[in-house]
């Protein structure tokens, strides 16, 4: 993981760190980091995956993200991995008509983490409901307990101590999902697809209609030209499901729409929110799910790009560690670093922090790490080895 998180690709890359044992300790070769991963089975990731719960639930207790009723945000998305053998198990043709493998993620949004992985073929289907439960359950058993309670399948929500809530992009919105939601009490906001009934109930809102209001930004001030409206009754869908819209201009490229138009592009996602929360905060909201493209970056910036190995378990293998790896980065940024720093991305992170120039010397019995005076992020490092301390 430490080799990951320095930028590292394949397991020949651990010959950077067997240099400085005083600092690192005992490194293995690369001979024996490959029979180490090729050695985790499923069942023993499975395991792996525990161990990370438990130390989550030590890291958010510190971090006070245990405490409090604020609602819990799950976000679950795919992506495409390129591969250039045909040797590889599992890749296949993908979607967008490329050859390689199609791993699905769930993140915590409120710190990043990924909180399950899963590494499916190449032309593994985008919208499986199972994949996608399967994952929703994994992410529940990463969760501290007292924000899990009541979030298994059959709990009596009379048990559910803190809510969550899962976003995903139009793979999600299937019936199977959203109801698989349900029967966790946990709530869900998926984007809608185009169909016949969206279409007939978006022709139902007059341009002018009242139900129209100002969207907001991010940081809450109103998005300009963009409006939200919501529309109930829905079919088919659980007890209390809104079906929220947002309209905005039309531009030069803009991607498809939920209804024809010429003058506005609609978007939309369905939502059990509690009708106490408005339907512009709804959008506001879901808007947010797009952090979950800068989470499945910062695992391809950090070895996911790279399947290094033929068989798929090992893969899969490989992917739970490049997960593991930027957790721990994660945890590192959030309880040491401050400023931008505090959300770097992996690159900026390497080239501040990671490789850092600096000079070992033993002196009065101690080991001393020299920085250079003139290094940018000097006083970064030092600030955070004062939090270190401060923890231990």
């Amino acid at each position: 993981m430490l080799m990951l998180a320095g930028g590292g690709e394949a397991c020949t890359d651990i010959d950077h760190l067997r240099g400085q044992d005083t600092l690192f300790g005992s490194v293995p070769s690369a001979s024996t980091m490959y029979r180490t991963i090729t050695s985790l089975s499923p069942k023993l990731v499975d395991d792996l995956w525990s161990a990370m719960a438990d130390v989550r639930a030590k890291m958010w207790d510190r971090a006070l993200l245990t405490s409090g009723d604020d609602v819990v945000r799950l976000d679950i998305d795919a992506t495409l991995i390129d591969v250039h053998s045909e040797n590889k198990q599992g890749a296949e043709p993908t979607y967008k008509r490329g050859y390689g493998l199609h791993p699905i993620f769930i993140f915590a949004d409120a710190t990043g983490e990924t909180l399950g992985a899963m590494l499916r073929p190449g032309n593994a289907g985008a919208n499986t409901v199972t994949d996608h439960l399967d994952l929703l359950d994994q992410a529940i058993g990463q969760l501290p307990t007292k924000i899990a309670a009541g979030h298994r399948v059959g709990n009596d929500s009379n048990l559910v101590a803190r809510p969550v809530q899962v976003r995903a992009d139009s793979a999600g919105c299937t019936e199977g999902f959203v109801h698989g939601c349900r029967a966790r009490n946990i709530g869900f906001a998926v984007v809608a697809r185009r169909n016949a009934n969206i279409h007939a109930a978006i022709s139902n809102i007059y341009v002018n209609d009242a139900r129209w209001q100002p969207a907001q930004t991010q940081a809450g001030t109103i998005r300009k030209g963009a409006e939200v409206a919501e529309i109930t009754n829905l079919d088919a869908w659980p007890t209390g499901t809104r079906l929220i819209v947002r309209r905005e201009p039309k531009h030069p490229g803009a991607q498809r729409s939920l209804f024809p138009s010429d003058n506005y592009r609609y978007w939309g996602h369905y939502t059990d929110a509690d009708a106490t929360v408005d339907p512009v905060e709804c959008d506001r909201i879901m808007r947010a799910h797009a952090h979950v493209e800068d989470h499945i970056q910062r695992l391809k910036d950090s070895g996911l790009e790279r399947m290094p190995f033929s068989d798929f378990d090992h893969n899969a293998a490989w992917t739970a560690l490049v997960a593991w790896a930027d957790t721990l980065v994660r945890w590192f940024q959030r309880l040491t670093l401050q400023g931008e720093l505090a959300t770097a991305n992996p690159k900026r992170l390497r080239w501040q922090l990671w490789h850092t120039p600096a000079r070992l010397i033993y002196s009065a019995r101690r080991h001393i790490m020299r920085l250079l005076d003139t290094w940018p992020a000097t006083p970064d490092l030092l600030a955070a080895y004062t939090r270190i301390n401060a923890i231990v």
